[in-house]
């Protein structure tokens, strides 16, 4: 920060939340810059439909933006009466109030939507001051009081009472304004650096799954005979690999379906996996439920070392996606939604990998049931997955070749998401700084101005 202005005349606030602001400036309640209290949507569940009017919840935004793409959709009739209550506006602000508390988005244009109670919209008294509080909602300073604030019950939650009372640092409107050219310049030097990164991650994964593809399918000598599939979208492959389906070298364990009635009987508590434990290769342990069962199920849905767990479906990316488990958890079972392959004829790392290659992938699209936005597959058409065995000396090269790219993959990655979070925290600093007076940006400049008067008197 050490590029920037600072303002000479500070005073301190004895707030807890912002400590000092510029003496001109003002430390008030949220609803004093707002048009009305803060509002939100209904708390009824609307009968969804396929067109209509867009209707939103937290889920909806992303980024501090607006992400229309999957969101469910209401009746114009329903539409007119939640309006009654509440109706997002263009230059008002949305900030997540349920789940994911602290999420917020500024309405950038009049496009016809509604929200759903997850929602509070925020409606500035004055159109200039949009952005300042939208940016405001972005600073530590209001994200750690929404943390702060939010009970816990079963979800974090925001009481209205309590958005409308969030303390808030108040400029003049005129420097609100600056103060908001100004972040939007520069976050969005900030934004696109991040884009980037994410760009090369998204690369890398590609990468990632074009090496799985070829060593999987092709082998790792480039001279050897070749001969066809038989399988249409899989090609050519080495002419000494064999050629079977899945359940020619594994059997498929079904999971425990939830909400058994099990009162007036004897009950075991056990961990349980679900599809968000099962990721792309590897498995996120982080929050395993529990499920009560009658003691002699656990037998039947007990998870074993080398199980190859794959996910029935979701959206279109967890459709098989897997990975192989290690008896990580004592006494687990899994849910009807993750199947638990068993063999005995190859390494389950070998058939692991080979779900995860983009033949597999379109194997199981290809034979999915296909929903709004959801697909699953069945034990059936699992079962009818091609599989390669190569012999058992080049699986083992190819697992080991596989395995040292990955952990390149892995480095280049992981040096990509620390450059985002370095970034993110810049932004989040940035932004605390300019909105609570740590810098003055009054005498900043819009270095675009410039180039866009070049421009106009050059044409």
């Amino acid at each position: 920060m050490a590029k920037y202005q600072i303002y000479q005349d500070k005073a301190e606030t004895h707030n807890i939340w912002i400590k000092s602001i510029p003496r001109e400036w003002k430390i008030v309640p949220l609803k004093y810059m707002c048009s009305g209290f803060v509002k939100d949507g209904p708390h009824e569940t609307p009968k969804f439909i396929d067109e209509g009017i867009p209707f939103l919840s937290v889920d909806g935004i992303q980024n501090n933006k607006l992400v229309f793409e999957g969101c469910r959709y209401i009746s114009i009739e329903d539409d007119v009466r939640f309006s009654l209550k509440c109706k997002p506006r263009k230059g008002n602000i949305l900030l997540g109030k349920a789940a994911s508390v602290g999420k917020v988005a500024f309405v950038e244009n009049d496009n016809d939507f509604n929200v759903w109670s997850p929602l509070a919209v925020i409606n500035p008294k004055d159109i200039r001051l949009g952005r300042f509080i939208f940016y405001c909602l972005q600073s530590y300073e209001l994200q750690l009081q929404c943390d702060v604030f939010s009970n816990s019950n079963t979800q974090k939650n925001l009481g209205m009472t309590t958005i409308d009372n969030l303390s808030f640092p108040y400029p003049s409107i005129n420097e609100a304004e600056k103060i908001s050219d100004f972040l939007d310049q520069e976050t969005a030097k900030i934004d696109s650096l991040i884009a980037k990164q994410v760009k090369l991650i998204e690369l890398l994964k590609e990468k990632r799954q074009a090496v799985i593809s070829h060593a999987v399918t092709k082998g790792l000598n480039p001279n050897v005979p070749m001969k066809d599939s038989g399988v249409e979208w899989l090609g050519e492959v080495p002419e000494h690999w064999r050629i079977c389906r899945l359940k020619h070298v594994g059997y498929i364990q079904s999971g425990i379906a939830k909400g058994k009635d099990l009162t007036g009987k004897t009950s075991i508590s056990v961990p349980m996996l679900r599809v968000a434990n099962v990721q792309d290769g590897y498995l996120n342990l982080d929050e395993v439920h529990q499920i009560d069962i009658e003691p002699e199920q656990l037998e039947r849905y007990l998870l074993q070392n080398g199980d190859v767990l794959m996910n029935e479906g979701g959206d279109n990316d967890k459709l098989g996606r897997g990975a192989v488990w290690r008896n990580e958890i004592k006494n687990c079972i899994h849910q009807n939604h993750v199947f638990a392959i068993r063999t005995t004829v190859i390494e389950p790392e070998w058939l692991d990998i080979l779900t995860r290659a983009s033949y597999a992938k379109f194997h199981f699209f290809r034979q999915s049931k296909q929903s709004t936005n959801l697909a699953s597959i069945s034990a059936t058409n699992i079962k009818e997955t091609p599989i390669l065995v190569p012999p058992n000396n080049e699986r083992e090269q190819i697992l080991g070749y596989l395995n040292r790219q990955f952990n390149q993959f892995s480095k280049l990655e992981n040096r990509c998401y620390q450059q985002v979070e370095l970034l993110k925290e810049r932004r989040t600093a940035l932004i605390s700084a300019a909105v609570t007076g740590k810098i003055d940006v009054r005498h900043w400049q819009n270095p675009n101005k410039n180039k866009e008067a070049d421009t106009e008197l050059s044409a």
